[in-house]
């Protein structure tokens, strides 16, 4: 660094470039030190003053080992290096420092060297430090934070993975590697979707689309090829990865072997069929038990040679009985079981049906001192379905209904129009269902009536048929409070 010649006739001037000279020198965010050729201190500014603790009368003409540890002299060999400086008018480039003064904590700088010259003769050495503890500091962190979530990654079974906004692989974790098959190496750079089995291809370029648009989170579930031509059953959630000005960059994927899971269901699936069929098992032989037994004891009654023909009669209209009691078990289950053997749809008015329905059990509820109070719309709902099918599920709805207000009550029906769907409710103020029996209600031979009073099968009836006009029925219910049954159709 040549420094400039001042005339000597120009004291004023000379002095306004001291002062200048020291307002920059205390300006500079950085230590600073001259030295002279004794390894002296000959000007210091405040800002090594201030972090070192240090008063310019102790730190002013001493010598550097005076002003700094041993240790770091020898470690830097600040002597070798500043008498480079003046005998080579070389610059020394910065290096790493650390160092400690007493009673100060631990402090990182980056210094360097500089030669101060004048008429082209080195006269000084400058000596710059620049405080780099906390830049260090930080970067340590972020370092120790990247490594900290790269071990995050790696160590998750589940597959993580990211790609640009055309879908090309970036990232690939362990788990990817491992369920598929396929490296880093073999899938950096080509298009996700390769990787992906779906039914419509479209459905996962929609994804990222919705994703680049600004959308949340997406939800899918592709099967993963492997790299031996197989494929895994994988539940993706897909994440955008916003930049610094929060603008989608790439997408983050998080994929769950489904395999596992798929095997669990199918057993509780199997476990489900075989619990189901033994309930229904239990049930026909149950029900039809009972009417056999009477049929069984009146043929006996005949067949003995000493009763009089009235009895016979009697024991033969049993048997008939029995015969066809059985026989409406026997159809009520194909009908659970295969609600119709018609797939023709017509137009029903929903309205209408419900009207006619009501009709039918009015003298029933009048008997029982049952009050019907109906809110149905003065205009049609159509909908598409099976009028026969649909009046029989409402029909055992209402007569459930009557039935669970034996001393007399209120039963309301409603019928609105919810968006693109006909919700139909048919609320009772009886005795309520116990909370253990709703989630059973709507099983096959599942029934609370007395023994004889029902077979366990119109609620199941009416599920079926619900079902089968791609509807839904729910139930609410509070013990001794009533229940309300609401059947949702989709309407034209």
């Amino acid at each position: 660094m040549e420094a400039e010649v001042f005339p000597i006739n120009h004291g004023l001037e000379l002095q306004r470039y001291q002062t200048l000279y020291e307002m920059l020198l205390e300006a500079i965010p950085s230590s600073v030190l001259l030295i002279n050729q004794d390894l002296r201190i000959v000007s210091v500014n405040r800002n090594f003053l201030e972090k070192n603790r240090r008063t310019i009368s102790d730190t002013i003409g001493h010598r550097l080992d005076e002003v700094f540890p041993a240790i770091i002299i020898d470690q830097m060999d600040f002597p070798g290096r500043i008498r480079q400086v003046f005998e080579q008018n070389f610059r020394v480039k910065g290096e790493r420092m650390t160092y400690r003064a007493p009673g100060i904590p631990l402090r990182i700088y980056y210094y360097s060297i500089l030669p101060f010259s004048w008429q082209g003769v080195v006269e000084l050495a400058m000596l710059l430090m620049e405080d780099v503890t906390e830049q260090v500091r930080l970067s340590e962190e972020v370092r120790r934070v990247e490594r900290h979530l790269a071990l995050v990654v790696e160590s998750a079974q589940d597959i993580v993975l990211s790609t640009d906004m055309e879908g090309r692989i970036l990232t690939w974790n362990t788990a990817a590697e491992r369920l598929s098959g396929f490296t880093l190496y073999q899938v950096r750079g080509r298009n996700f979707f390769d990787f992906c089995v779906c039914d419509d291809p479209a459905e996962i370029r929609n994804v990222f689309s919705n994703l680049q648009a600004g959308q949340e989170a997406q939800m899918s579930e592709w099967d993963l090829k492997t790299n031996h031509g197989g494929r895994i059953p994988v539940a993706w959630i897909f994440s955008p990865m916003r930049d610094l000005i929060s603008k989608t960059a790439g997408v983050v994927a998080v994929g769950r072997d489904l395999t596992e899971r798929r095997q669990l269901e199918a057993q509780l699936l199997q476990s489900q069929k075989l619990a189901a069929l033994g309930v229904m098992a239990g049930g026909i032989a149950h029900e039809i038990r009972n009417p056999l037994a009477v049929c069984s004891s009146a043929a006996q009654f005949i067949m003995q040679g000493d009763v009089t023909p009235e009895f016979r009669q009697q024991c033969a209209e049993k048997i008939h009985r029995g015969i066809q009691r059985a026989s409406m078990i026997i159809e009520n289950l194909l009908r659970f079981a295969r609600p119709s053997m018609k797939t023709d749809l017509k137009k029903i008015n929903l309205t209408y049906l419900l009207s006619e329905t009501l009709s039918l059990v009015t003298n029933q509820a009048r008997i029982q001192k049952i009050e019907l109070r109906a809110q149905l719309p003065e205009y049609a709902i159509i909908i598409n379905g099976m009028e026969g099918l649909l009046q029989q599920a409402f029909m055992n709805l209402l007569l459930n209904a009557i039935r669970a207000v034996p001393d007399g009550g209120v039963i309301d029906i409603t019928l609105k129009k919810i968006g693109a769907e006909a919700w139909i409710a048919i609320k009772d103020t009886g005795h309520g269902i116990e909370p253990s029996d709703l989630n059973n209600i709507f099983d096959p031979f599942y029934t609370t009536a007395p023994v004889g009073q029902g077979s366990g099968l119109g609620l199941s009836i009416c599920y079926s048929i619900i079902k089968q006009h791609f509807g839904a029925i729910t139930v609410d219910s509070q013990k001794g409070e009533g229940s309300t049954f609401v059947v949702k159709l989709p309407i034209l």
